[in-house]
């Protein structure tokens, strides 16, 4: 089984916090931010093909990209 990645939890907490001090709220997680910033370098060449089968694989490599964001973050953060 491949290593699940953890989501990084929300991007923007808002301070509300569950019985286990985790936040409850907060939207969007971490690891969707980190794609949303990655899709927007990836996007940034004029020269990347955007549609079909391409928009898929971009949005793969964003999270791939996002993944290992968050997995170097672990490690640093431990």
């Amino acid at each position: 089984m491949a290593d699940q990645i953890k989501d990084g939890g929300p991007a923007f907490p808002d301070g509300a916090t569950n019985e286990w001090g985790y936040a409850e709220r907060g939207g969007m997680r971490l690891r969707d931010y980190f794609a949303a910033k990655a899709i927007s370098g990836l996007l940034a060449d004029p020269a990347v093909p955007i549609g079909g089968s391409a928009s898929d694989i971009l949005a793969a490599q964003a999270y791939e990209i996002a993944d290992a964001m968050l997995k170097v973050r672990e490690v640093n953060n431990g």
